[in-house]
C-alpha cells in the first residue's frame, strides 16, 4: 500500500491483478485498485474530480480525467474514510498510475488539489 497527505487528506491505494479478466496472450492485462480517501483535516471536503496519469512499459501514456470517482462526488466529514474501487486496462503486465483529486473545502469553497500517490500495477508472475 502507498500512501500520501496533503493538507490533512491522506490517500491510500491497494492495487490487485485481475487474472480472470486478462489475457496475457492478447496483451490485455486489467487491474483493479482500491482508494482510501482519510479526512484528517478539520473541514467537510467534497471530491469534485479526478485527474489520473496512466502509464504501461511500452511507455504508452493516458491521461483521464473527470467528475468525482465511479459516479460519484463524495462529501467527506472530519474524520470520516471514503472508499471505492475502480480498474485500469494496460497493453503489458507492468504499468503505472498517479494523480491529483480536486477538493473543495465546504465551508469556504476553498479548491486543493490532493496528491494520489504514484503505484505500480504488476502482474504477480512478473515479480520472480
Amino acid at each position: 500500500m502507498v500512501t500520501k497527505i496533503t493538507e490533512g487528506i491522506k490517500v491510500s491505494v491497494e492495487t490487485e491483478y485481475q487474472p480472470e479478466y486478462s489475457s496475457p496472450v492478447q496483451s490485455h492485462f486489467v487491474f483493479t485498485y482500491k482508494i482510501t480517501i482519510e479526512n484528517h483535516s478539520e473541514f467537510t471536503i467534497q471530491l469534485l474530480r479526478r485527474h489520473w496519469f496512466i502509464s504501461d512499459a511500452n511507455g504508452i501514456r493516458k491521461e483521464v480525467e473527470g467528475e468525482g470517482v465511479v459516479g460519484k462526488q463524495p462529501v467527506i466529514e472530519p474524520g470520516q474514510v471514503h472508499q471505492y474501487v475502480s480498474g485500469c486496462n494496460l497493453k503489458t503486465g507492468i504499468g503505472k498510475m498517479r494523480g491529483t483529486y480536486l477538493i473543495e473545502r465546504m465551508i469556504d469553497g476553498k479548491h486543493i488539489h490532493v496528491n494520489i500517490p504514484e503505484f505500480n500495477l504488476i502482474v504477480p508472475f512478473r515479480m520472480n
